[in-house]
């Protein structure tokens, strides 16, 4: 079985985590790996040809961002807030918080009060 490359804890990367973090659709999966937990790599919804997917996944993989494992024929993407809380410190709330403000023209809303809250 492939082995998926993770970065350890202790060198994650900020440039590396902000890499990752650059792209509006990387943006989307981190979201809803906040909301919903783990999700297989089908489970996202975005309209974009699988080996596009699949890059987006292995930049924020080896970005430390998400973790990936295999489970029969799925694999199941979780978001690595504990590892990077650990390294960098409300970095990802922060980035979450600013996501979940924004409405639907990309403009931030007013109302702090509608922020996502995450541990």
């Amino acid at each position: 079985m492939r082995m998926f490359y993770h970065p350890d804890r202790d060198s994650l990367d900020l440039p590396a985590v902000l890499h990752a973090l650059s792209d509006p659709v990387r943006l989307r999966i981190i979201q809803r790996l906040a909301q919903d937990g783990e999700l297989t790599c089908g489970a996202f919804g975005i309209d974009a040809p699988k080996s596009t997917l699949s890059h987006h996944f292995k930049v924020l993989r080896e970005g430390g961002v998400i973790r990936t494992r295999k489970e029969g024929a799925h694999r199941i993407v979780s978001l690595r807030m504990e590892d990077l809380n650990a390294r960098f410190p409300s970095l990802i709330r922060a980035i979450l918080i600013v996501l979940a403000q924004k409405n639907s023209d990309g403009d931030l809303k007013s109302d702090p009060a509608n922020s996502l809250m995450l541990e």
